[in-house]
């Protein structure tokens, strides 16, 4: 049976100048929660609240709860600790049971014998983050990093001491569940289910390992896909192995190469008496608490890697799948508010954004549960990055010891499913030995390169050899390969936004992009909420406070380079700089998916923000689309049509061929056109075709006055000849009107002139609007349709004009 133990808990400063006893906490929670809840600090994410906090990450606390417990008659208690973050002494009873210094692990302590009828005291005790990695620091020589911060020397969510996109913020708690688990005769310790295909057959290969109360038989048995097994386990031992072939199963796909069928599957372990009782129906009802199940979901598929020659391929049921992903980071600095129903929002985002695959990145967590099994739902392939990120990591004890038993955790935990196709050793270590001057640095101390080329993948090997193992990222597939040279395993492209401009994306032929991207302000509502008090204005503090990048406000404004033109105001900036953001990543994404199948994956820096701030996401951190979500909505269509150099490529990442006609069209700004071909094509499924263009359409007479357009059936395209800070537009003209209709506003826009990247921003209007669409270039007498939803009626004045309603051309008042 069992309890969960997630009320009645009070928070305590445990040092004499910090006057907060006895508060209410919640668990699952931090210390930061907890003092929010009671008014006692404000809120971390707003104004310049966060610096005035960093006293938190430096103070012992002490979390405390009675229960009261009556004994069942088992023979066995257990305190099941999912998730303590992360130094902590637990007391049980004034009895200490167990010290931990692990974030990333659960842990199951055995206190029956300290338990009493009536009334027990649970007390953790959790010191101060800063105080343990940094004399960590102390006793093993420094190592080198990204940032001034000790997260290399605590097995803590990394990107707590604060990043380029994420505050500082240095939490404390129990911050995943608690409980008291109470069993007599066995309980399955672990299971792992290895899913595999033998032809066209599912094969389970279950192994369990028991942890026995009784001395006596067990039966081990195990059951999925109507298919059951059966094994007995003498006195004594503690490992079964079963296996099970279910006929022809249905075949579990990533979202856009099939259907994602799961299947329920138990394991349970009994005494051979009572499960031979149980199954003649002589015992009413079992004693659960003298045996043991486990239920998961699980999918039939394949996966390996595809290596050859240089290439970096993800082949599911031996079909290569071109990845269209993003990188995914912790959605909140506080992980225990960040719920099952705020991952399907987000992980809808994501497929909403045509993304098939998300990278679980190595300076946050091990998602929960419900991340993976929504992401198994969804068809969204998951890359998974063990806990090392932007550092040297020491490798003495008892760091090595900690890091394999959070890798068996959570190896354990996460191999059901399906979703998951990829084990990666770290973030960024492997290059920043290679090429960021660490080795001279660290001057022959260890930097995590066992973990990453021993330890992690032995780990793999032994306990979930059904899917592959990387070193790291980026990597090109040996220790003494340059670690981030394009033509080989996985490259990231971090020239462009730190010194280059977008267009130098053009320069890169990946084999497999997996880091790349562009900053952009979050949208303005959020701005606004997070900067409060009069409208933020450029260069203020109060903006600086939400822009963590190193020189990042200089580099946005940089990046505009001679793409648009210089902001006259915050909210020129905001519109050009988001809409900067969201050309680079279509030209990068355009580029690299026109490669395939030499580049068969990118995945773009960043989905999702943790809190409000300017940074790489698509979306932000009140969960609102930024306009780069629209436009990799756009480029990661499954049929995408794309000028490159002087070539239209037609790009089919579908499952059937796409025949049509491709028109292609050379037009004045004025809408005449110049000149005109038509082109019959038919891509193969899963296949790019490029379309060479003739001088007549790819030479401007006048490129300040011409640009080209291509129509593939409702697809289509259009190239400039200029910079838009070049390009002779003329001063938009056009008519838009706002219509109410069920849950929002219909806004129907018609251009009598050429209209470049016309956006709608409603949420400057209502917090909670939001529009369909994102950046439209209209021709001459074309119209545009947007939906905007919002649950109260919008002023349709507002909606329609400036600076609402956007443009490039737009006319200046």
């Amino acid at each position: 049976m069992y309890r969960p133990l997630h009320d009645g808990w009070t928070l305590t400063a445990v040092a004499d100048e910090v006057g907060v006893a006895g508060v209410p906490a919640a668990v699952p929670g931090c210390v930061h929660t907890d003092l929010l809840a009671a008014g006692l600090i404000d809120d971390p994410y707003l104004d310049g609240n966060e610096d005035r906090l960093t006293w938190i990450g430096r103070t012992t606390w002490a979390y405390e709860t009675t229960f009261t417990w009556t004994g069942d008659g088992s023979a066995r208690a257990d305190l099941v600790c999912d998730g303590l973050d992360t130094v902590a002494a637990v007391l049980l009873n004034g009895a200490e049971v167990a010290v931990t210094e692990n974030m990333h692990r659960s842990y199951r302590f055995p206190v029956r014998e300290l338990l009493r009828e009536g009334a027990n005291t649970l007390r953790v005790v959790f010191g101060s983050p800063y105080d343990h990695a940094e004399r960590r620091r102390a006793e093993l020589g420094d190592r080198p990093g990204a940032y001034d911060e000790p997260y290399p020397f605590i097995r803590k969510m990394a990107c707590n001491f604060g990043w380029d996109w994420g505050p500082t913020l240095v939490t404390s708690g129990i911050w995943r569940p608690i409980g008291l688990h109470s069993w007599s005769g066995a309980r399955l310790a672990s299971v792992r289910p290895l899913v595999t295909l033998d032809g066209r057959d599912g094969r389970v290969e279950v192994r369990a390992t028991v942890e026995r109360a009784t001395g006596g038989p067990l039966a081990v048995t195990a059951e999925v896909g109507g298919v059951r097994a059966e094994t007995r386990l003498a006195p004594g031992e503690h490992e079964a192995v079963l296996v099970l072939t279910v006929p022809a199963p249905e075949l579990w796909w990533p979202r856009g190469y099939g259907d994602q069928p799961l299947y329920p599957l138990t394991v349970g372990v009994a005494p051979v008496e009572e499960a031979v009782e149980e199954a003649s129906g002589d015992q009413a009802s079992g004693d659960q608490a003298s045996g043991d199940e486990w239920t998961g979901t699980i999918g039939f598929r394949s996966v390996r890697l595809d290596l050859a020659g240089g290439a970096f391929t993800i082949v599911v049921n031996d079909v290569p799948v071109f990845v269209r992903g993003a990188n995914w980071i912790p959605d909140d600095c506080f992980p225990s508010r960040v719920t099952r129903e705020r991952l399907a929002e987000r992980l809808g985002q994501a497929c909403g954004a045509n993304m098939n695959l998300l990278r679980v990145w190595g300076g946050g967590l091990y998602e929960s549960g419900d991340f993976y099994d929504l992401c198994d739902r969804l068809g969204l392939l998951v890359w998974q990055d063990f806990p090392f990120a932007c550092a040297a990591y020491p490798e003495e004890e008892p760091f090595t010891a900690e890091v394999e038993a959070e890798a068996r955790d959570n190896v354990v935990r996460l191999m059901r499913h399906p979703s998951l196709v990829l084990w990666n050793g770290n973030n960024e270590n492997i290059e920043g030995y290679h090429d960021w001057g660490w080795r001279e640095k660290l001057d022959g101390r260890t930097w995590g390169a066992g973990f990453y080329f021993d330890l992690l993948p032995r780990v793999v090997a032994e306990l979930d050899p059904t899917r592959p193992y990387w070193p790291g990222s980026p990597y090109s597939g040996a220790p003494d390969l340059p670690p981030n040279d394009p033509s080989r395993g996985t490259v990231h492209i971090w020239d462009v936004w730190n010194r280059e401009d977008w267009l130098r994306y053009g320069a890169y032929r990946p084999r497999f992009a997996a880091e790349f991207g562009f900053q952009g302000p979050p949208a303005y509502a959020t701005l606004r909420r997070a900067v409060r008090g009069e409208p933020p204005a450029l260069g203020s503090p109060a903006l600086a406070r939400h822009q963590k990048a190193h020189d990042g406000m200089k580099k946005l404004l940089r990046g505009l380079g001679d793409h648009l033109p210089r902001p006259s105001g915050l909210d020129d900036w905001h519109y050009l700089t988001q809409l900067n953001q969201a050309r680079a990543l279509t030209f990068a994404l355009e580029r690299f998916r026109a490669q395939a199948p030499h580049c068969m994956g990118t995945v773009v820096w960043q989905l999702n923000d943790c809190w409000p701030v300017i940074s790489w996401s698509a979306v932000d951190g009140d969960a609102r689309r930024k306009p780069l979500w629209y436009a990799i909505r756009r480029a990661y269509a499954d049929r995408l049509v794309t000028f490159q150099d002087d070539t239209v490529v037609l790009v089919n990442d579908s499952a059937g061929e796409w025949t049509g006609e491709l028109a292609v069209t050379r037009l004045a700004l004025s809408g005449e056109p110049l000149a005109r071909r038509a082109f019959p094509f038919a891509v193969p499924a899963r296949g790019t075709l490029p379309v060479p263009l003739p001088a007549a359409l790819v030479t401007a007479a006048d490129p300040a006055k011409e640009l080209t357009t291509a129509t593939a059936g409702d697809l289509s395209a259009v190239r400039f000849f200029a910079e838009d800070t070049e390009v002779a537009f003329p001063e938009a003209d056009l008519t838009a009107t706002a219509e109410p209709v069920p849950g929002g506003t219909r806004v129907t826009v018609t251009a009598r002139t050429l209209v470049r990247d016309l956006a709608l921003f409603p949420d400057r209007l209502d917090p909670r609007a939001e529009v369909d669409d994102m950046l439209v270039t209209l021709v001459p007498g074309a119209t545009a349709t947007f939906h905007v939803a919002s649950p109260v009626p919008l002023d349709p004045a507002a909606l329609t004009t400036y600076p609402v309603l956007r443009c490039v051309n737009e006319a200046k008042g």
